[in-house]
């Protein structure tokens, strides 16, 4: 064949190690993207997806309630000190560990298979909060159905499911002109509907007796699953289109509920309670510990999202831009949120003639009974219930995208030969597996299956497994070298600031929020009338811990898989594999050249530049990389 070339040079083919990008030619510009993979088409995908992922339920029906509760406005002064000490460090963090491998949580440990067990604790962790998320999503199913109607449901009391106890404030309003003074025994018709109807708590004793399934609520389940199975069916390329529409719309949807609160009569009352600022209460711990919390849950980090939308970003794509995109919009989303729930819940106070504090709550509590009671108080209630729900409907499927890709892509990863082929079936197994195993949540006490799994799924575990990231990456692979890697993608390193954080800040932080989360641990209510017996928190707290407890098993595994003494052992699983580096041969430069599968050339680098069309910004990098590391291995030496 080669003799042939040589005689008829104008049939030649040029070798594939001379080949430069112009031979290459425009259609082979795709070639920086892992193929087999799959890839996002476009940058806005990925930026999008992470915005999606970040800005979910928890900035609607937890941040204003923080807020309020820890000095109203003084609560921003150590939000944002949180969000630049824990926020964006690790969430930078994530992403270059994604970017630059990638690989899914679980095969990026190829940086030092001694802790792989992080990447199975995050996995685990994952899919135990995926489960009940979409319990949550069900829950929002069922409540937007519920509003396609003229007059909404808990609108009135007088319903089969409603009891002696509810007041009905529409008849007390149009009977007497003002409400009676003792409300203190009375139920609204919203509480009343969540809890006897759409619950039908009141037919289970406690989480040991779960009762007969919701098929209602089971078919709401199923329906979120398939929702979930047919926006990731075909992995990011699928999950990265329709996160143009559910990353997007709840800003227009809490626009338009924004305006319609402040509009409204008492709006103000509201809005003042949420911002008035204490700053007294900052010189109290609990407060700077609640910002990082929020900040902490807020952002995703831990759960291998960021991780896993990061893997399939181009080699050079601007991650450290993007950080700062997602964290400040993030924050700015719940700021913002906070401004339309209590601006309706001031004039939901003013409507009942009781203080803001008595209506204002977190969690389900306001999704599911304070919000849609203050909908019915509003003209044309039955649409602004619909805006709502399908608000808290998008921000919900966007994270859920996540969850279920980090999932996926953790474990075709690990047995790409086999499963990603077959991805598309693999992730409908997953979401069958996740439904079933979710369908004691749709019982009449799964409710309070749902508050363990929330209490105790993702608290203690997740944060060892960041605290833990967070130090083998900066101790054990080395902060020099981490740092070069960032080099080598973007063209600059990070700076003191990422570095003290990283090294000091951060960790300490996180350290500081495991200790007060340990000290401060009170046995779980729900409603503040049921306690949880020994059994179930004893059971929540294994959960937790058994996030915790894959690390060292890890450990175990990877010093057994190696030869040599104990110690000689646990080094060589300390180090990186020899495949660890960036994924594309073209991206492989410098110190990363040498360990390319089949490269025999001494001088690989120059190899390397040959075949991919000379010297680049980024080889340029390679060289700079290289004698850094000559520099420093002649000093050891000396």
């Amino acid at each position: 064949m080669k003799k042939g070339q040589e005689h008829h040079p104008q049939k030649a083919v040029i070798p594939d190690l001379l080949m430069t990008p112009s031979d290459q030619g425009d259609g082979d510009l795709e070639t920086e993207y892992p193929e087999d993979r799959g890839n996002w088409t476009g940058k806005l995908d990925f930026l999008l997806s992470c915005i999606g992922y970040c800005v979910g339920l928890g900035n609607v029906w937890r941040f204003p309630y923080r807020a309020y509760t820890n000095g109203g406005g003084a609560f921003l002064v150590p939000y944002f000190i949180m969000l630049a000490i824990c926020g964006i460090p690790i969430f930078f963090m994530e992403l270059s560990l994604g970017q630059f491998s990638s690989l899914g949580p679980l095969a990026v440990w190829k940086i030092s298979p001694l802790f792989k067990g992080i990447g199975m604790a995050t996995l685990l962790i994952v899919s135990l909060v995926a489960i009940y998320y979409n319990m949550i999503i069900a829950y929002v199913l069922f409540y937007l159905f519920a509003s396609l109607t003229k007059n909404l449901p808990w609108q009135h009391c007088g319903n089969w499911w409603n009891t002696d106890l509810c007041l009905d404030h529409h008849v007390m309003r149009t009977g007497n002109g003002a409400l009676p003074l003792n409300t203190s025994n009375t139920v609204s018709p919203s509480e009343e509907y969540w809890s006897r109807y759409v619950l039908h708590i009141q037919e289970s004793s406690g989480i040991g007796d779960p009762g007969a399934i919701r098929w209602n609520l089971c078919l709401c389940l199923l329906l979120a699953w398939v929702i979930v199975y047919l926006c990731i069916l075909k992995g990011v390329k699928s999950s990265g289109k329709v996160v143009y529409f559910t990353a997007t719309f709840p800003y227009l949807i809490l626009i338009m509920l924004l305006i319609r609160g402040v509009t409204l009569e008492g709006a103000w009352l509201g809005i003042k309670f949420y911002l008035t600022p204490q700053f007294a209460l900052l010189m109290s711990p609990k407060v700077w510990i609640e910002a990082a919390l929020q900040i902490f849950y807020s952002l995703g980090v831990g759960f291998g999202g960021l991780l896993t939308f990061a893997s399939y970003n181009t080699f050079h794509q601007n991650i450290y831009r993007d950080t700062f995109i997602v964290t400040v919009g993030n924050a700015v989303t719940s700021i913002l949120a906070g401004f339309a729930i209590f601006s309706v819940l001031g004039y939901m106070s003013q409507e009942l003639d009781v203080p803001v504090q008595e209506v204002a709550k977190a969690g389900p509590g306001l999704a599911f009974v304070v919000y849609p009671q203050a909908m019915t108080m509003l003209p044309l209630s039955p649409f602004w219930s619909f805006l709502f729900f399908f608000m808290l409907l998008t921000l919900g499927l966007d994270s859920q995208f996540a969850f279920l890709e980090t999932i996926v892509t953790a474990v075709t990863d690990e047995f790409p030969y086999y499963l990603r082929p077959k991805k598309a079936f693999f992730s409908g197994v997953v979401c069958v597996i996740m439904f079933l195993m979710g369908l004691i949540l749709t019982t009449e006490g799964g409710m309070y299956w749902l508050v363990l799994l929330d209490d105790y799924s993702a608290g203690f575990g997740l944060m060892v497994v960041v605290i833990t990231t967070c130090l083998v990456v900066t101790r054990v692979y080395g902060l020099k070298r981490f740092c070069r890697d960032i080099q080598m993608m973007l063209g600059f390193k990070p700076g003191i600031y990422f570095k003290t954080c990283w090294l000091f800040l951060s960790p300490v932080t996180m350290m500081a929020l495991l200790v007060y989360s340990i000290i401060k641990y009170q046995p779980l209510e729900y409603n503040g009338t049921y306690r949880f017996p020994f059994w179930a928190e004893l059971l929540g707290i294994l959960m937790g811990t058994s996030s915790c407890l894959m690390i060292p098993i890890g450990m175990v595994f990877a010093v057994l898989h190696e030869e040599g003494p104990l110690w000689q052992r646990i080094k060589q699983a300390s180090r990186p594999t020899m495949d660890w580096g960036p994924s594309l041969e073209e991206n492989r430069t410098g110190m990363y050249v040498a360990t390319l599968a089949g490269s025999q050339s001494p001088k690989p680098l120059m190899v390397h530049m040959r075949k991919y069309g000379g010297i680049t910004s980024y080889e340029n990098i390679a060289f700079q990389v290289d004698k850094e590391m000559e520099e420093e291995e002649e000093e050891a030496m000396m």
